[in-house]
């Protein structure tokens, strides 16, 4: 069996956009791009929602929208929900598309990782008490049978952007710091963030793997980091890292390293590019690994783009697809 297993941040998908850009641009855009994905699965990320009414269901119109008419219409959904638990968040959901139906699905927020507690040193007024570092959003974990005994599991994942998080009296509304000291206290709390939410990724594949050494584990998303940043090496669990072979069978492979390094790339960065994005797979999954996929050939700059005046109609991430050929 031939499966495709992609990843794509829609980058604020939203048919309410706060931008000039209509969202029948961005629909002539985004549909082709996912056609040619050809994904059985398929992770997205910033995928937002609004409510029918004040006090209703929020529905996630944009992608609703975006689907329409196409395959994907028809495969099965899974949706983050906000910190309750009832309904998905306003902005930035998970979604996993899928042809296959899935056998269990969850989301997982802080049930692994306990928030890290922390008393800025620069807030203002000053705290008095250490509060909650929380994470930003859940991932998902959906597991699918494949007729043989046998699951894939895949986890979608957005960590958090290296953007300092936000500081009691130490920033104004439109985004400009009052201080170094207070920007560097912020980034300090994002890194933790995100590092805590790879922590709990990887705290995940552990209790997969703990169930089933040879499972196959598909790791999708959008990381916010490069490969040998600390993050993706939380997730990866490298025998290098670990300084133990017996631990090799939990490393979890990106399958980007089979694209020629000039190709790896799924962000251009004020004319660097740099790979966000990655599909990391176990070792069993690794074993029917066929191909990767980049589709980079319309990406723009996500700083210098004149499209970055209005909003873009595309997302300034690219999607990449791994192929597999599952006994």
């Amino acid at each position: 069996m031939t499966l495709r297993i992609a990843t794509f941040n829609l980058e604020n998908l939203d048919d309410r956009p706060k931008g000039a850009i209509a969202f029948e641009d961005r629909l002539r855009v985004l549909r082709p791009q996912l056609r040619r994905l050809r994904a059985d699965i398929l992770c997205l990320q910033e995928i937002n929602a609004h409510p029918v009414t004040k006090h209703g269901p929020r529905l996630l119109s944009g992608l609703d929208r975006l689907v329409e008419g196409t395959e994907l219409e028809s495969f099965h959904r899974i949706v983050s929900l906000n910190r309750g638990g009832r309904h998905p968040s306003d902005l930035h959901n998970l979604v996993i598309l899928s042809r296959l139906e899935p056998h269990s699905h969850r989301q997982v927020w802080h049930d692994l990782v306990e928030p890290c507690h922390w008393r800025p040193n620069h807030a203002l007024p000053p705290q008095e008490q250490a509060s909650p570092a929380e994470w930003d959003r859940p991932v998902l974990h959906a597991a699918y049978p494949l007729g043989d005994g046998r699951q894939l599991h895949v986890i979608n994942v957005h960590l958090r952007a290296p953007r300092a998080a936000w500081l009691a009296g130490q920033k104004e509304p439109h985004g400009r710091w009052l201080s170094v000291a207070g920007w560097a206290e912020g980034f300090f709390l994002a890194a933790v963030k995100q590092a805590g939410q790879a922590l709990e990724v990887r705290l995940l594949v552990e209790e997969i793997l703990d169930g089933d050494p040879d499972a196959l584990v598909a790791v999708c998303g959008d990381f916010n980091a490069t490969d040998r940043e600390a993050v993706l090496r939380i997730v990866r669990g490298d025998e290098e890292d670990t300084g133990n072979g017996h631990l090799a069978m939990r490393m979890l492979v990106p399958v980007e390293r089979s694209l020629p390094e000039s190709a790896r790339f799924s962000v251009i960065h004020h004319g660097h590019p740099v790979l966000l994005d990655h599909i990391l797979v176990s070792r069993p999954l690794l074993g029917s690994f066929l191909t990767a996929e980049l589709h980079t050939e319309t990406l723009g700059d996500e700083l210098v783009s004149p499209a970055g005046i209005s909003g873009p109609p595309e997302s300034y991430h690219a999607p990449m697809v791994a192929e597999f050929n599952l006994p």
